[in-house]
């Protein structure tokens, strides 16, 4: 299983707007809806006020990389993408999920 996690926090330049910011993170919520072979879905707010925190994490696994690269240029993500570089900026962790807990 392959998780693609991405956290997102606004733009330094870009004025905070509640609406525009909420219609962005539902849109990312239920982008899954377009992304049939994604195995989770899952976006959260961050809950405390620390600088090192970013506003928001998407959280998705899917059953390979192969599907992580068919998933990054589906047209109902770059569609968002589109829409999500003039609001954040974005980093992003792909790793494969071992089967059991290991020690680093």
């Amino acid at each position: 299983m392959m998780k693609h996690i991405v956290m997102f926090r606004r733009l330094p330049s870009v004025a905070k707007d509640a609406a525009r910011e909420a219609h962005l993170v539902r849109w990312m919520r239920d982008l899954h809806h377009d992304i049939e072979f994604a195995r989770s879905w899952k976006v959260s707010a961050n809950e405390l006020d620390r600088p090192i925190c970013w506003d928001y994490v998407l959280e998705t696994s899917f059953d390979d990389a192969e599907a992580v690269n068919r998933y990054l240029p589906h047209p109902a993500h770059v569609a968002l993408v589109t829409e999500l570089k003039t609001y954040f900026e974005w980093v992003a962790v792909d790793y494969t999920e071992a089967g059991d807990a290991q020690a680093a």
